[in-house]
């Protein structure tokens, strides 16, 4: 019991060390408010297993709520869940159900139930660019051209000069060229984006539409899911027809809205902002794929460059379209390598970019792992390896499902060591994570950057309401002192500050890799 009390101290402890005197009354308890919280993004296969099948599941990740909780995430974004054919799940074969290794729908509601105890919303992928080529409203469309699910699908003849539109240009989350898939026997083809297991469905089909609709209302309110991630939201309608994308997120936002008038919809449109930005109206939140790299680039040259800059114009052009847009900001995600291999496995730049990350203006997703440091470069199945719990000997929650290659306990080492570890990455993500969620200025603030005479340095100002922090942090491996310049005349107050950062009348000593906010 002694041991128990003594662990829960240092646990305590180390999770206040970066949390200084300086800091307001305010800051000590959460200001953040979902959806402008911290979103966690589980691929449940390899999260957490309950039953010794190797293979995560529900009941895994039911278990492992308090973990998330005392990370300081207030929702959770799940990859598919539904039955499907493949290990990722992007392609379902039934939109009311859950598949099998994963559980049940009673296990789903449980873990719905103890999510919302905990105040952690629950946002789920929905895959409605297409189904599975196993569908049974393909598989009957397939055998019977008179199936009232033909009209589900997208066809052509093959004497049809539309299915020579192979080889159009593609978005960045595909590769594929080929988009028209010949029907064995027949001499009709099927339009399917990404590949022939992917047939896309048809949105000209007012039957479709209205099904669309049914499966989301059943989530939302039969089940109680929070909202959508909308995955493949550019690809609805062909590349040529944009204006029907956007129209049509209109439309189903109308729709969730009639069954939740709370309902969080993100979309993910993976193109430049200019492509992305008439999505809002429909789609009010939108990943940020710009800054993930931008954040990569900075922390990897060890310069600031125009991160701050760009990322304020990004802002002001998406306000113009929706000014109650939701910038869903992020580092790496299940489509991506891994940040902490983006950084050549430098800790010291993983860390930084999480600094980078929880004190820019957005809503943040992490990827499971991110925060212990996981590693992974493509194929996708090396980028979505199992978690690490505990040492392999006594880690009952560690999937099997595939020999990792990357995240081995060799190159990362597991939660329960780095709970104990000041240091670690997990502690360090923590930190900035409370942080974050203590300061209405960088929860809702604007920025506005700072200009520093040294290119390692990122400096800028967030500002809400009655508070306004100047945040400093120091790219390089070289410890850097400076005097502050007068667009930072007032900040003295020692608001937050990792080991070795100091201000003194107006001068500002920064070490290797370190971060310093100070508030006005």
């Amino acid at each position: 019991m002694k041991k128990q009390v003594m662990r829960q101290l240092f646990a305590f402890m180390v999770s206040m060390v970066t949390l200084v005197s300086g800091a307001s009354a305010q800051s000590q308890k959460n200001v953040s408010q979902w959806p402008r919280g911290i979103t966690y993004e589980i691929f449940v296969q390899s999260f957490a297993d309950s039953n010794g099948d190797g293979i995560g599941d529900i009941k895994g990740m039911t278990g492992k709520l308090d973990y998330l909780k005392d990370l300081g995430v207030e929702a959770v974004w799940l990859m598919p869940i539904n039955p499907s054919p493949s290990y990722h799940k992007y392609d379902v074969t039934d939109y009311y159900g859950i598949h099998p290794d994963y559980g049940t729908l009673a296990d789903f509601k449980t873990f719905l139930q103890e999510a919302h105890k905990r105040n952690i919303k629950v946002v789920m992928d929905l895959v409605i660019n297409h189904s599975s080529n196993k569908h049974p409203w393909f598989q009957e469309a397939l055998k019977n051209p008179n199936s009232p699910y033909r009209e589900y699908y997208v066809w052509t003849h093959k004497s049809d000069p539309q299915s020579q539109r192979e080889g159009r240009p593609t978005g960045a989350d595909s590769g594929n060229t080929t988009h028209w898939h010949k029907v064995e026997g027949s001499d009709y083809l099927y339009y399917g984006y990404f590949y022939d297991g992917m047939p896309d469905l048809n949105f000209d089909s007012p039957k479709l539409r209205d099904e669309i609709f049914k499966i989301g209302r059943f989530w939302l309110t039969e089940m109680g899911v929070d909202g959508f991630r909308l995955d493949a939201a550019r690809h609805i309608f062909p590349d040529e027809r944009p204006y029907d994308n956007h129209r049509w997120w209109e439309y189903f936002r109308s729709e969730m809205l009639k069954a939740n008038k709370d309902a969080y919809l993100v979309g993910e449109v993976w193109a430049e902002a200019n492509v992305v930005g008439p999505y809002l109206k429909g789609l009010p939140a939108l990943f940020n794929f710009d800054m993930g790299y931008a954040i990569s680039k900075a922390v990897n040259e060890e310069k600031a460059g125009d991160l701050v800059a760009n990322h304020k114009k990004i802002i002001a052009f998406y306000q113009g379209i929706n000014p109650q847009f939701i910038d869903a900001t992020f580092l790496t995600n299940h489509d991506q390598n891994r940040i902490m291999s983006v950084v050549n496995a430098d800790v010291n730049k993983a860390k930084m970019a999480a600094a980078l990350l929880m004190t820019l203006p957005g809503s943040p997703y992490l990827y499971y792992g991110e925060e212990i440091g996981m590693m992974g470069k493509k194929p996708d199945e090396l980028i979505r390896e199992p978690f690490l719990w505990d040492n392999q000997a006594k880690d009952k929650s560690r999937t099997t499902w595939r020999k990792p290659q990357y995240s081995t306990e060799q190159a990362v080492a597991p939660v329960t060591t780095q709970v104990k570890e000041k240091n670690s990455i997990l502690n360090h993500y923590k930190s900035f994570i409370r942080l974050r969620n203590q300061s209405k200025a960088l929860t809702y603030g604007s920025v506005e950057p700072i200009t520093i005479d040294q290119p390692s340095i990122s400096a800028f100002v967030r500002t809400h309401e009655n508070q306004s922090l100047l945040v400093l942090h120091n790219l390089s491996k070289e410890t850097v002192t400076l005097t502050l310049p007068e667009t930072a005349t007032g900040y003295s107050k020692t608001y937050f500050k990792t080991k070795g950062a100091k201000a003194s009348k107006g001068t500002v000593t920064l070490p290797a890799y370190s971060s310093l906010v100070l508030e006005k």
